[in-house]
């Protein structure tokens, strides 16, 4: 397991989870995680449940794993923290007919009993907890012996990684809270979950990033993505145009289109536990 530092020990998540809800209850995340629905897609075929798993989304988002699993006919519990997210997330399931249980949870506190599920996933929503291996406890608590845990996580050398890195060069994170992109990272998963795994698949995938233009893309996530828009709201004009500047040299690092649009391949790792 992971060792835990002084400064870890000496961090108030929940001050930082505090902080961290406003960002992610800020801008309007459900027009990012629409976008993003091929991954939950993705991560449920990797899985490969039987018809009437019982299913938990942790960090759910407006839903995006959520809805993969339940179209598969899975019994699924989505859950977040940003309750306006899991509105949008229940909109999304009642224009499709599904039947969904949403439910407002802390994903280092589940509400569940132990070995509760026959699977536990999360794309892009687990990572960003404070404390992470409270985390990585909890979803092994509460998935049962043989179940699943499924995760897609942004790689540390990944677009987003890099994006965040630029965040964090502009507007300094908390002080012991280590990147969300450890959990990106094959060896931290290891570290994490190892002692509790049969198995652990860790599979190198992309998703592309499609906009008309790297300014449409800053301009976007400024307005939409809770993390980008609260960098630019604590800034001053000038701060901001240094930002705004930054992003567009991170994005130049990674664009393949020549036509003046924006195609960046982001790095992520899907990734499927097998609990022993």
């Amino acid at each position: 397991m992971n060792t835990v530092t002084e400064i870890e020990r000496a961090t108030d998540y929940d001050a930082v989870k505090a902080k961290q809800n406003a960002a992610w209850a800020s801008g309007d995340y459900a027009k990012i995680g629409v976008t993003l629905q091929i991954v939950g897609e993705g991560l449920a075929e990797a899985m490969d449940l039987t018809t009437d798993a019982k299913v938990l989304d942790v960090a759910a988002g407006n839903g995006n794993a959520t809805l993969a699993f339940a179209r598969r006919w899975c019994e699924v519990t989505s859950t977040d923290y940003v309750d306006a997210l899991l509105a949008r997330g229940r909109g999304r399931a009642e224009a499709e007919g599904l039947e969904i249980r949403f439910q407002i949870a802390d994903a280092e506190k589940l509400p569940f009993e132990d070995a509760a599920f026959d699977a536990v996933v999360s794309t892009f929503g687990v990572m960003f907890t404070p404390n992470q291996q409270q985390a990585a406890n909890e979803l092994l608590r509460v998935c049962r012996r043989g179940g699943k845990i499924g995760l897609a996580n942004w790689t540390p050398d990944s677009f987003i990684g890099q994006l965040f890195k630029t965040l964090g060069r502009h507007v300094a994170p908390p002080a012991g809270v280590k990147s969300p992109a450890l959990w990106g990272s094959q060896d931290w998963i290891e570290e994490a979950f190892g002692d509790h795994a049969a198995a652990i698949a860790f599979t190198p995938r992309d998703f592309v990033f499609r906009y008309r233009s790297p300014a449409h893309f800053v301009a976007f996530f400024r307005t939409f993505y809770g993390p980008v828009h609260k960098a630019f709201l604590a800034l001053e004009p000038a701060a901001q145009a240094a930002l705004d500047a930054d992003l567009h040299r991170t994005i130049a690092e990674f664009n393949t289109a020549n036509d003046g649009t924006m195609r960046v391949p982001a790095k992520y790792a899907e990734i499927v536990i097998t609990k022993c």
